[in-house]
């Protein structure tokens, strides 16, 4: 009937009616077979970005000179707390159930005491350096065999580890992440009845803990320090229960299962293991395992601790299993901006569009979430870098971690020096800055207002395309016009894709049939 009506208009001839014919079914078969969310490898890009944009130079500089971002009042946030409780319930089938949370940056929590950008800039990255190196020596396992030399052979019983003195942390990782590069935030209820509060998202990380009273040694936050005495739902774990024998590095205090966190920065958590009721959004979950942290110490901005979202059975993520399905999402806004990311749980929160691709598991590192990249790409072209560069070896080795805590991306040597030298032909006409920090590739645009430069791709493995715009790659490392192109290379084959190069998108992961999203949305 289509054919029919058209010719009298149109007259086509056969092979137009053909042409007509199969892009409207090209277009149908881009259309949504049904509302519900199913993840599967897809091609195409994730956010549609030019090759090139028009980079705004003036206005980025004038967002440096803020020199104090409002911070959001805690009473405030703890309004907007309870009316997420009143709008976030579940659908009632668990299918399209979804608990979505505030992220908020380090920025906006008014505890930080940098005033110049540049001071700031420079802080950052040395939490940075730390922090891939924290990572890398988790996946080695140096950390845990310099640990291990120190404990003398790691021969132990747990009953013999029960000193809490704080002389028993060294310089080396004993587990965890660097915590220092946290950058962003969420408020959560602890206990029964909740007490809200301010917690560090980490994606690298396999636990969650709070500071407890009494509390030996802790640093200052912004809500009184969590008194298990206060609350109904509180539980200690045993010695001897499973899930202390799930906990990295755990041992035993007066009979109860005691945990250490040791972070790159020499900043540490050290406690109790226990059970207790959190509240997320519209949500209670009752019987989450968390470090109840009697002595803590570190540069950890204000929390009161760390939500572990890692890919480990410790993690929230891992802990929750079935109630969210494994899935989680969430979107980084950009630095120095007055509005708040977001991070959801739930099958429900699974955006339709994204650009999916496969999520690998390595066995010596089961708290990262890593991805397959095939290559590089500048200006709409990829580069001729072997896919072999971004593999992750049937050993362990090499491959491709996403990771919240990370700020710059970091890419194996080889790679990164054909990624900087084609960014750097396509930007030859820009006047060039000596190198700042991690950055060996930077330029002078004090008394522009625009510049054109090329974007940036991520060919991931299975034909996505991830193309990023300029503010996710082109920084500023103070506020006389100086910006640096934000990647670094690797120590080692891993590479790292930092929350710089996240920021504004959404990004998803579907643990249980093992998928990671990018787009369709952004914020």
């Amino acid at each position: 009937m289509l054919l029919v009506s058209l010719q009298p208009l149109l007259q086509p001839s056969f092979s137009l009616v053909v042409v007509v014919l199969l892009l409207l079914l090209l277009n149908l078969s881009f259309l949504p077979t049904s509302a519900t969310t199913e993840t599967a490898t897809s091609a195409g890009h994730a956010i549609p970005y030019p090759a090139f944009e028009h980079f705004p130079v003036r206005e980025t500089i004038l967002a440096t000179k803020i020199t104090k971002i409002q911070t959001i009042p805690t009473d405030v946030l703890d309004d907007e707390l309870n009316q997420e409780h009143k709008q976030n319930h579940s659908s009632g089938d668990g299918k399209n159930e979804k608990w979505r949370l505030k992220l908020l940056h380090r920025d906006k929590m008014g505890y930080s005491h940098f005033v110049d950008h540049h001071d700031r800039f420079h802080a950052r990255m040395k939490r940075d350096v730390k922090r891939v190196a924290a990572i890398i020596s988790k996946i080695s396992g140096s950390g845990a065999a310099a640990a291990a030399a120190t404990n003398g052979g790691g021969g132990e019983s747990k009953e013999a580890t029960n000193n809490y003195g704080v002389e028993e942390f060294g310089t080396e990782v004993v587990s965890g992440m660097e915590q220092g590069s946290g950058e962003y935030f969420v408020r959560i209820g602890v206990g029964s009845p909740p007490r809200n509060q301010y917690m560090v998202v980490d994606s690298g990380s396999d636990i969650v803990w709070v500071q407890c009273q009494p509390c030996n040694l802790c640093y200052h936050q912004s809500d009184p320090v969590f008194d298990p005495s206060l609350s109904a739902s509180f539980a200690g774990v045993s010695c001897g229960s499973s899930i202390c024998d799930r906990v990295e590095n755990s041992g035993c205090h007066s009979g109860r299962c005691k945990y250490e966190v040791m972070y790159g920065d020499g900043s540490y958590t050290k406690g109790t293991l226990a059970l207790e009721t959190l509240s997320f959004g519209g949500t209670t979950v009752q019987n989450v395992a968390i470090g109840c942290g009697h002595m803590n110490r570190g540069m950890f901005i204000g929390a009161a601790g760390l939500l572990g979202l890692g890919g480990g059975s410790m993690s929230l993520v891992g802990q929750l299993g079935g109630q969210t399905g494994g899935a989680f999402t969430y979107c980084l806004v950009s630095r120095g901006t007055s509005s708040s990311g977001s991070l959801e749980f739930g099958r429900g929160a699974l955006p339709v569009g994204a650009a999916w691709v496969p999520l690998l598991r390595n066995p010596r590192a089961p708290s990262f979430y890593y991805i397959g990249l095939s290559g590089l790409g500048v200006g709409g072209m990829q580069l001729p870098i072997s896919e072999d560069v971004f593999r992750l070896s049937e050993l362990g080795d090499g491959g491709v971690v996403m990771d919240s805590g990370t700020a710059v991306t970091r890419l194996p040597t080889a790679a990164y020096v054909a990624f900087r030298d084609a960014f750097l032909t396509e930007t030859a006409s820009l006047p060039r800055a000596p190198a700042v920090s991690i950055f060996d590739t930077c330029y002078d645009l004090n008394g522009f207002v625009t510049v054109r430069v090329p974007t940036v791709s991520f060919f991931l493995s299975g034909g996505p395309i991830l193309t990023l715009p300029a503010r996710n790659f082109l920084i500023p490392v103070d506020e006389r016009g100086t910006f640096c192109f934000a990647f670094a290379p690797s120590p080692t084959g891993l590479s790292i894709i930092g929350n710089i190069q996240q920021e504004g998108i959404q990004i998803s992961f579907d643990g249980s049939n093992g998928f990671v999203g990018f787009g369709p949305n952004v914020c």
